[in-house]
């Protein structure tokens, strides 16, 4: 049934049994009551267990957000390596591991190791059996102890300075002109490189 701009209905049809045709939604209060109770059940089964699994800290994507610090996919190769945590290891315990991310600066890789270190020493793993427990296993006073079920907090996004005086050398730098001279500088490298073989031709033609 189409129509334009104000003309009348072509061959209207609102006799039908509609009513059959709509489709209600008058379980959704019940259906919130079982999620929250599926939800209640689910914590309960999983024990001492983290309420969620435990990411890296990465930085939002373009110039606009990457100021900001967000949860990442997972822990790439690397950082679990240099935690001295395994692959496979990692994953028993709640930890994400993201085999195609890679780490594209120190700071970055630095935050997560640390992450998952403080997450190590938190840990606290419940033998199956108490009168066998295994390798990676705690014991004594560690199965007592206080246990929490939130994850660790991301770190803050940036440090903050406290107030300071602005230094002579500070002052003096000019910024812009900086910027403006690396930009040509960059810019030109290709008519410097051809200028100096020119150069170096010539010369090569006189000793002839």
């Amino acid at each position: 049934m189409t129509f334009g701009h104000n003309n009348a209905l072509p061959a209207n049809h609102f006799r039908k049994d509609w009513q059959r045709r709509v489709k209600t939604w008058f379980n959704q209060p019940g259906r919130k009551l079982r999620r929250r109770q599926a939800r209640k059940a689910k914590t309960a089964a999983l024990g001492a267990r983290p309420l969620t699994l435990l990411r890296p800290a990465v930085r939002a994507q373009t110039v606009r957000y990457n100021t900001k610090i967000r949860e990442g996919r997972g822990f790439t190769l690397a950082e679990i390596k240099e935690a001295g945590i395994g692959r496979k290891a990692a994953k028993g315990v709640g930890i994400v591991v993201d085999h195609r991310r890679r780490n594209l600066s120190e700071e970055g890789k630095k935050i997560n190791v640390d992450r998952l270190k403080a997450y190590k020493a938190k840990l606290v793993v419940f033998p199956r059996k108490a009168a066998k427990p295994k390798k990676a296993d705690s014991t004594g006073d560690d199965l007592t102890a206080h246990t929490t079920r939130t994850n660790l907090a991301l770190p803050p996004s940036f440090t903050h300075e406290a107030p300071r005086a602005i230094t002579a050398e500070e002052r003096n730098v000019q910024a812009y002109r900086t910027l403006r001279h690396e930009h040509a500088w960059h810019k030109n490298a290709g008519v410097r490189k051809i200028r100096q073989l020119k150069k170096e031709e010539e010369e090569a033609a006189k000793k002839k």
